[in-house]
C-alpha cells in the first residue's frame, strides 16, 4: 500500500464555490499543480512588490531596526549604563553606612551620661563599619596631595590638619602641665583625625574623659581628650579628615565644652601649632 501517489495527486482538483448574493452559482475547478502555478507566482509577485517598496522608502528602516555597527553602538551604550548604575549604586551604599553612623552618633550625643558598655555605643562600634570622610571627593584629592608633597620634600615629616573647628582658647604650656591645646567647641562638635594612622587607645578615663589615641609614622602620636562619643575603637585604622569622636565636657580635668589636642612625637609632647596646617 502506498501512501503517497503522485498520479493521483497530479490528477486530483480543488474545486472553489464562492458564497455570492446571486441566483446563479458557479464553481471554479483547479488542478493540483494549477493550483501550486498560481501559488508560487503569487509568492514571487509578493516577495517582489515588498524588495521594490523597501528600495524606494525608508519602510526598512522600522522593520529591521539595527544593523550591526547600530547594534554594537546600542550595546556599548547599554553597558555603560550598566556600569553607572553600579558606580551610583556603591555610592547610594556609602551614603546610607554614613547616614546610619551619624544617626547613632548623634544618639550617643544626646545622652546626658556614657558608659563604655552602653547598648548604643556597641551598636556604634560593631554594627556600622564603614568610614566616614569629610569634604567629599575635592578635599580627598587636597589632602592626597598634601601627604604627597610632605611625603617628597621630607619623607620623615607628617602634615596634621586641625581636628576640628574652633578657635583655640588655651595654647601649649608645658611649664603648667598643658601639653597641648583647647578648642573651644560645644558639645557634640565633630573631631577628626589630624593625620592617618592606628588607634591604640580609645575608652574612658576618669581625668580625661573620652579619649581616642592614634599612632603615627615617624614616632608621632595624636591625643584627642574631653569628648562625648567616641566613634572608632582600639585597631582601627583611620584616614586623615575621618571622624573619629564627637567632641564634650567629659572627665575630671575639664573646665568646660572644649577639646584638648596634643601631639608628641617620640615620648614628647610638641607644639601643636607649629604642625598643624590650616
Amino acid at each position: 500500500m502506498k501512501w503517497f501517489n503522485f498520479q493521483e495527486l497530479k490528477n486530483s482538483s480543488f474545486y472553489i464555490t464562492p458564497n455570492l448574493p446571486i441566483i446563479t452559482t458557479k464553481r471554479y475547478k483547479f488542478s493540483v499543480l494549477r493550483a501550486a502555478a498560481y501559488l508560487a507566482l503569487y509568492t514571487l509577485g509578493a516577495w517582489m512588490f515588498l524588495i521594490f517598496i523597501f528600495s524606494i522608502t525608508s519602510i526598512k528602516d522600522y522593520i529591521f531596526v539595527f544593523n550591526n555597527s547600530e547594534l554594537k553602538l546600542q550595546t556599548e551604550k547599554i553597558n555603560e549604563l550598566q556600569n553607572r548604575v553600579l558606580v551610583l549604586s556603591d555610592q547610594l551604599q556609602n551614603l546610607a553606612s554614613t547616614n546610619e553612623r551619624m544617626r547613632y552618633v548623634l544618639k550617643l550625643s544626646n545622652k546626658d551620661s556614657l558608659k563604655p558598655n552602653d547598648a548604643l555605643y556597641d551598636t556604634l562600634r560593631k554594627k556600622i563599619d564603614k568610614k566616614i570622610n569629610i569634604g567629599g571627593d575635592i578635599y580627598s584629592a587636597f589632602t592626597a596631595l598634601i601627604e604627597k608633597i610632605s611625603s617628597e620634600i621630607s619623607p620623615d615629616k607628617i602634615i596634621f590638619i586641625e581636628p576640628t573647628h574652633g578657635l583655640i582658647t588655651q595654647g601649649f604650656e608645658p611649664s603648667k602641665g598643658h601639653m597641648g591645646v583647647d578648642y573651644g567647641i560645644r558639645i557634640g562638635s565633630p573631631v577628626y583625625a589630624s593625620a592617618g594612622g592606628l588607634v591604640t587607645f580609645a575608652d574612658y578615663t576618669v581625668d580625661s574623659g573620652f579619649m581616642v589615641i592614634i599612632q603615627h609614622d615617624s614616632g608621632f602620636i595624636t591625643i584627642y581628650k574631653h569628648c562625648s562619643v567616641l566613634s572608632k575603637k582600639v585597631r582601627d585604622r583611620v584616614n586623615q579628615g575621618e571622624l573619629i569622636a564627637l567632641s564634650g565636657n567629659t572627665g575630671k580635668n575639664t573646665t568646660g565644652p572644649h577639646l584638648h589636642f596634643e601631639i608628641w612625637q617620640d615620648g614628647k609632647p610638641i607644639d601643636p601649632q607649629k604642625f598643624l596646617f590650616k
